[in-house]
């Protein structure tokens, strides 16, 4: 059995923690620079206030309603999850961490528990700790667990912890549940599924299991398997390796010329290189990218982007950044406005595979790649001590691309100004 621990409206969830006040309020999150919607609670929901809708579209509604707006808090939020799950992890022998807001939890042990009391109990557990609000699904498997978790936040009647053990309570679920809705399904083959007259999870746990493996593949046989109560994905105890690493940004303000976008890659650059050593990890690949406002009305839009290889494997700052700023000078069309940019790193080696094979002269290349390893492990040691950005290259300037946040809340956990005093 597989328990899925979801916190409920998370960010807003986070917000609300510490002001009591808006317990009752309805509340949004903004996303970088204080322009999509990507994060509201019930009550913000019940206005008709759809996700990912850009904040000055919404202003009026916003005002008329009294809604808590807020910027982004993500050194808050992820203070709180790193509270949450930790407090899961001493309540399941297993737990694998899911996203920041998700985690599955190992019951197979459970089999003398009442798992719908001990589902309460762990809800009670964390809201008393934390003050996030949780909701469980258990089930057989990972997808069943999903469902059970939807099931749990869409029907009062399960007060938060839906259990589906037996073939009926499962068959009842997936009746319930609509094939977008699984774990799993995009958007193309729900589609591709409902062309089918396969509407519901139900139906498609019914469907001929070759008809699924010919036009799902492998991961659509696994998910018709665990439907049907059968455990295809065990728990991931370790994280897996990163496949690649994006830092990307959209501007607060309006960017014209190629220096100004010089500096912004370049910021973005050295972020990804600080992620690649935080990997132990080497990049082979550089993708660059810059775009226009999506909501530019001249119609003088534009998104140009491109990747390269590498000439060695490396997570070394100055190569990388080196290598942006050329592919940057590629793509850079002279009379735009750009609203965005960012940085994409991929094909990942190990370091240690590369330390001795990045050249045909190995009495040369060793003690050049160990330099510069040291080099930037100095780097890191400095700004671990002293901050982010105490030390970094000529061309970055990340004070300069920090992202607008007017209505950004108090790091209440991560700063010592910002710790509440409670006053007698």
């Amino acid at each position: 059995m597989f328990a899925l621990v979801d916190c409920n409206n998370f960010y807003a969830s986070c917000e609300r923690t510490f002001r009591p006040e808006l317990r009752l309020r309805p509340v949004v999150v903004l996303s970088n620079n204080d322009g999509c919607i990507i994060a509201r609670s019930e009550e913000a929901k019940a206005l008709g206030i759809q996700m990912g809708t850009p904040e000055f579209k919404c202003r009026e509604l916003l005002k008329k309603h009294n809604v808590s707006v807020f910027s982004s808090n993500y050194a808050l939020y992820g203070d709180m999850s790193s509270r949450v799950m930790r407090l899961l992890g001493k309540l399941a022998p297993e737990i694998e961490v899911y996203s920041i807001d998700e985690a599955f939890l190992d019951m197979s042990s459970f089999t003398r528990f009442d798992l719908a009391d001990y589902g309460q109990h762990m809800r009670k557990t964390v809201r008393l700790h934390t003050g996030i609000p949780v909701c469980v699904g258990i089930a057989p498997t990972k997808t069943l667990a999903k469902i059970a978790n939807r099931l749990a936040k869409k029907n009062p009647h399960y007060q938060g912890v839906c259990v589906l053990k037996s073939h009926a309570e499962i068959h009842d679920a997936l009746e319930c549940t609509k094939v977008e809705d699984i774990w799993g399904i995009g958007r193309q083959w729900s589609k591709l599924l409902q062309a089918k007259r396969i509407e519901s999870a139900a139906d498609l746990a019914a469907a001929s299991a070759a008809w699924v493996r010919k036009h799902l593949h492998i991961v659509g046989a696994r998910i018709q398997a665990e439907l049907q109560g059968t455990s295809c994905l065990p728990m991931e105890l370790v994280r897996p390796a990163k496949q690649s690493i994006c830092t990307s940004r959209s501007f607060g303000r309006s960017v014209s010329t190629l220096a100004e976008l010089q500096q912004a890659v370049a910021t973005f650059a050295g972020k990804c290189a600080v992620k690649l050593r935080k990997e132990d990890s080497l990049a082979s690949m550089l993708t660059v990218f810059i775009a226009t406002s999506p909501f530019d009305e001249s119609g003088a839009r534009y998104w140009g982007t491109r990747t390269a290889a590498l000439k060695h494997p490396t997570n070394d700052s100055r190569a990388i950044l080196n290598a942006a700023d050329k592919i940057l000078e590629g793509i850079f069309r002279d009379g735009m406005v750009y609203k965005k940019a960012g940085v994409i790193v991929s094909g990942f080696v190990p370091r240690k595979s590369c330390s001795t094979t990045l050249s045909l002269f190995p009495e040369e290349e060793p003690s050049a790649y160990e330099r510069d390893a040291r080099l930037m492990l100095v780097m890191d040691s400095i700004n671990q001590r002293y901050g982010s950005g105490a030390v970094h290259l000529a061309s970055e300037n990340s004070e300069a691309w920090k992202p607008n946040q007017e209505r950004l809340s108090p790091s209440y956990t991560t700063r010592w100004d910002d710790i509440i005093e409670v006053k007698g």
